[in-house]
């Protein structure tokens, strides 16, 4: 892979992760296309990780506040233990302390519980999801299921749902639609954006939850890719064009942060959702012609 390839990869990476146009299938595309050798899960993860600093650079705020929450949630529940204790000797006089008690701390739990399923389908499915990606036929089917699924979301009822009336149930199937997301082609914001509203999420949260939400999912991702580096010998010079890739995922990423949170407040989903359909059903034929 050429340090230009490295380079429109980085692109096409940062454009198409937050437009709701699938990344991984638009990046499956272009390998084939060109005759790219297989780049791997690596690289693949390198260029989500890139966009992962754009969504930090862009919910800094709210995510330095879950943090914060974080932590304040793991305090309270050792200081409930410590009262629990303190019961079974007799001493009944310290109350509980209530842990979920405002709307970030809900927020974080709700993550919490979205990456659960992800993570396992993740975890399970990661050599199918690899091989799908070689295979032509694959991303232009789910890139019709995206565009039904943008269809959908453009369709759905204004919703009012915050932290504090989302239930967990809502988050455990939408962290499903998130892992079955990973398959090349299903955009992961688009499916998970269309699983908030048909939850009754606010539309602007919808937005905001389905970008924080992957936070965990691509660490998660990152982390296991490293542990198998040792298992791959990659060349110094690849190195450095994975690194421009993901240098150039991150600014694109942020841009287009900026551009979606205005165009999804318009319900605009349908011009995605007929390109979607568009490049899905060019690539179902060419997998048949070629």
């Amino acid at each position: 892979m050429s340090l230009l390839d490295a380079i429109f990869m980085g692109l096409i990476q940062g454009i198409t992760e937050f437009l709701p146009v699938s990344s991984s299938g638009h990046l499956a595309l272009f390998q084939i296309a060109f005759g790219l050798e297989e780049t791997g899960l690596l690289f693949d993860c390198l260029l989500h990780f890139g966009t992962l600093v754009a969504v930090f650079a862009v919910y800094y705020r709210d995510i330095w506040k879950m943090i914060c929450e974080g932590f304040a949630i793991i305090g309270d529940f050792f200081v409930n233990v410590g009262v629990a204790a303190a019961h079974l000797s007799g001493n009944k006089e310290k109350p509980y302390r209530r842990i979920i008690c405002n709307g970030y701390r809900k927020f974080v739990m709700l993550v919490i519980v979205s990456t659960i399923p992800t993570g396992i389908i993740g975890v399970a499915a990661s050599d199918l999801i690899e091989a799908a990606s070689t295979i032509l036929l694959v991303p232009g089917i789910c890139l019709i299921i995206t565009s039904v699924l943008l269809f959908i979301a453009d369709r759905c009822k204004e919703g009012s749902k915050t932290p504090k009336h989302v239930s967990y149930t809502n988050a455990f199937v939408i962290g499903i639609c998130q892992g079955f997301a990973t398959l090349p082609g299903i955009s992961r914001s688009g499916t998970t954006i269309t699983a908030c509203l048909l939850s009754g999420f606010d539309r602007r949260f919808a937005v905001k939850y389905s970008f924080i939400m992957s936070i965990p999912a691509i660490l998660g991702s990152l982390v296991l890719q490293i542990f198998k580096i040792n298992q791959v010998q990659i060349a110094s010079t690849q190195w450095m064009n994975y690194l421009a890739g993901t240098l150039v995922a991150a600014a694109v990423g942020y841009i287009c942060i900026k551009i979606m949170l205005f165009v999804v407040k318009e319900k605009k989903y349908t011009i995605f959702s007929i390109y979607c359909l568009v490049v899905g059903a060019i690539s179902i034929g060419a997998y048949f012609i070629l």
